[in-house]
């Protein structure tokens, strides 16, 4: 798989909204370099003009005959306010209501706790098992009842998250103790996860490579500790990997996510 190189800039984008979430915050930064630069002369002008010195009483209240800067602060508040309409409330939608379809997708649940990721994917049949607390342990850490038609299949990864490669991915984010934020860097993807709430996201990879989950989120002493990792790959080897998960849980009859019988 392809590693990431981080530059200077953003870190590499391979989400299919990234572009657009890339070029807003270009945008933004270089408003507000021109905006430091110039409210920045503006005030070494004030400063200079409006100083005490022999003969001339210092003016703190700097009265000036120039309208420009009033006509500036107008245009600055209408530059923001397209920015705001035209811009990021279109990126917004996109990425938080404009979902794609359940079948069309890869749906899995990430459950955040102090301090790991774990990621549960619903199994061959496509339906996640019920979950109690009181299975919770140290060898089930989200309670999955594997006694459930629906649990017998489910694959639980702990820190690590495979998805193929040009497919949606749905993700249903929780967490069990505290606040934490799922923030995968390179797909422009950062949510909070809330205990006692479920949040759904999703997002799309346009190239293969590892690449690290961060909780963005100080949620303990071992924050520094959460760290997982999210693995890209061809349908063909992300179907590879399921069905040899699926064999160690349901034995040699298992088939691949498509439905295709191995």
């Amino acid at each position: 798989m392809e590693q990431p190189h981080y530059g200077f800039w953003l870190p590499p984008n391979i989400s299919t909204h990234g572009a657009d979430i890339d070029n807003l915050i270009s945008t933004l930064h270089w408003f507000m370099a021109v905006l430091f630069i110039g409210w920045g002369i503006y005030l070494v002008y004030c400063l200079v003009k409006f100083r005490e010195r022999p003969g001339h009483e210092a003016d703190v209240e700097g009265k000036t005959h120039f309208v420009l800067p009033k006509y500036i602060e107008i245009g600055i508040i209408i530059v923001e306010a397209c920015l705001l309409i035209f811009f990021s409330a279109p990126i917004w939608a996109k990425v938080k209501k404009d979902f794609p379809k359940e079948s069309e997708a890869v749906v899995v649940k990430v459950t955040a706790e102090q301090f790991a990721w774990t990621i549960h994917y619903p199994g061959k049949d496509g339906k996640f098992g019920q979950l109690k607390t009181e299975l919770i342990d140290g060898t089930n850490p989200t309670g999955l009842d594997r006694e459930d038609p629906n649990g017998k299949d489910d694959i639980i990864s702990p820190n690590i998250l495979n998805i193929p490669v040009n497919k949606p991915i749905i993700v249903q984010l929780n967490a069990k103790d505290v606040i934490h934020n799922f923030f995968l860097p390179v797909m422009r993807v950062k949510q909070d996860a809330i205990p006692g709430m479920t949040i759904p996201l999703w997002f799309q990879a346009t190239q293969t490579g590892k690449f690290e989950i961060a909780c963005a989120q100080l949620c303990g002493v071992g924050h520094t500790q959460m760290r997982g990792f999210f693995n890209v790959m061809s349908q063909e080897e992300y179907d590879a990997w399921y069905n040899e998960e699926e064999k160690s849980l349901l034995g040699d009859t298992a088939t691949s996510p498509a439905g295709e019988t191995k």
